[in-house]
């Protein structure tokens, strides 16, 4: 049963950061007499430096990189940076629309969000927000996590890649480094779940750029009013030390 009344429905993640910001880091390197505020080798080097018995071959560079990392620590290679934190955030596709409800099809849509995080001990994503309305009546949460089911009610999502009810969504794109990923009641391909302030996304230590794709379904009875339906998320990333 199509409901004829229900003709747009328009999600709008509003992105905000809430990033603590310390004095006081990781110790450095040091000792009673030296400190080492960032350790690097190299940066320009002579071509061919050689003695007797050995020789050198070294190049002139501005920047390189690489990442080494255990369960408990890592180091990012490279030219000499700044050794203060930095948190980077984007919402990259704000907007999703379901178009009409029907109670025998599920509504879907999908939206994006980037998170870059230097030098900190990692981050976590929050989502905070009530799941679409219309005057009076709210779609109800799916407060567990579970499939989608036409015919009852349901607002849900997740941040992987889905193939039910349809194709929909994508796994984390972790890019160059990123080591991000979706939280264990938003990480299950097909199943979803809407609980505002719910940690939806998060990573252990520093990351490099990490894409999430936010999928999200509708599911509507042929009890529920009609009308245009809308819901505002807001998206709040902070930085864990």
């Amino acid at each position: 049963m199509k409901i004829t009344k229900k003709t747009l429905v328009r999600m709008f993640l509003v992105c905000s950061m809430a990033c603590l910001v310390f004095t006081q880091c990781a110790d450095a390197l040091k000792s009673t007499n030296y400190q080492f505020q960032e350790t690097s080798l190299g940066g320009i080097g002579i071509t061919n430096t050689q003695s007797a018995n050995y020789k050198a071959g070294t190049s002139g560079a501005i920047l390189g990189f690489g990442n080494s990392a255990s369960s408990s620590f890592q180091i990012n290679a490279g030219n000499t940076t700044t050794n203060d934190p930095a948190l980077g955030f984007a919402v990259t596709s704000a907007s999703a629309n379901f178009g009409t409800f029907s109670a025998g099809t599920p509504a879907t849509a999908t939206s994006s969000f980037q998170v870059l995080d230097y030098t900190s001990y990692g981050y976590v994503v929050q989502i905070i927000g009530n799941p679409p309305s219309h005057g009076s009546h709210t779609l109800a949460a799916m407060s567990s996590t579970g499939p989608s089911q036409t015919g009852i009610e349901q607002f849900g999502i997740n941040l992987v890649a889905n193939t039910s009810p349809i194709s929909l969504g994508a796994n984390p794109d972790h890019g160059q480094f990123g080591i991000g990923s979706a939280t264990s009641n938003y990480g299950t391909a097909n199943n979803y779940r809407y609980v505002s302030g719910d940690t939806i996304a998060s990573a252990p230590k520093s990351s490099g750029l990490t894409i999430y794709t936010i999928s999200y379904i509708v599911n509507v009875a042929s009890t529920t009013p009609g009308g245009q339906y809308g819901s505002t998320q807001t998206i709040i990333c902070t930085g864990t030390y």
